[in-house]
């Protein structure tokens, strides 16, 4: 319980100190950072591309219609949102939720590998193609690799890399469901875990044009 507690009190206090950040040009247009939320001491994180218009106003990442997706797919495993951390590569929503420029990954980068560190998840699932290549450091993109485990030292210290579609590809084009809910049903053996087979997840209302690119 006391590594619980300080674990949660050095998160916060990190998300103090990132809530302030001025690293890059997407200070001056986001209302808020959204840093992360969920389990300070998570075994499984999720890493998405960047906020979007409903995360910047709450400052809580993956509250649109993709997110309610990804809440569907973690309860057809057996999980829940406070069961798992959730965050983003960039903390600030670029606008009109273009693609994050690479300045600005990379001064959001410390972030982030400070959420890791602090975290030490044992599973890390990237969504998407920009959170995957960042932390694997190769250049292939997620229609490459998803659903492939890899070994990876992120925060110093080693983590398996489990790469699988951005849940808005499946807003987009229906069909991702499938693919996203077989990848989503092997996180469970990748834990160690053993939960019951995931249920049909129901495709949320959502936009029929993306956004944003970088989810397949």
């Amino acid at each position: 319980m006391a590594a619980a507690a300080d674990a949660s009190l050095s998160l916060l206090a990190y998300g103090d100190v990132a809530a302030g950040c001025t690293r890059c040009a997407l200070a001056a247009t986001r209302t808020q950072v959204v840093f992360g939320s969920g389990s300070p001491t998570a075994e499984l994180m999720f890493i998405g591309e960047a906020p979007g218009f409903h995360e910047d106003k709450q400052g809580v990442p993956f509250v649109g219609a993709a997110g309610k997706l990804l809440g569907k797919l973690l309860e057809g495993i057996g999980l829940t949102r406070e069961d798992v951390y959730v965050a983003n590569v960039v903390k600030c929503r670029p606008p009109g939720n273009r693609d994050p420029q690479p300045e600005e990954i990379e001064s959001c980068e410390p972030h982030l590998w400070k959420q890791i560190e602090l975290i030490q998840p044992a599973l890390i699932a990237t969504l998407g193609n920009f959170a995957t290549k960042l932390l694997s450091g190769k250049p292939n993109g997620i229609t490459q690799v998803h659903g492939r485990e890899q070994q990876v030292v992120l925060g110093g210290s080693p983590v398996t890399l489990y790469p699988i579609f951005h849940p808005a590809a499946a807003l987009y084009t229906p069909r991702m469901l499938q693919v996203l809910e077989e990848d989503f049903a092997r996180i469970p053996a990748l834990l160690g875990r053993i939960v019951a087979p995931p249920a049909a997840v129901p495709v949320p209302a959502g936009p029929q044009q993306p956004t944003q690119l970088g989810l397949f």
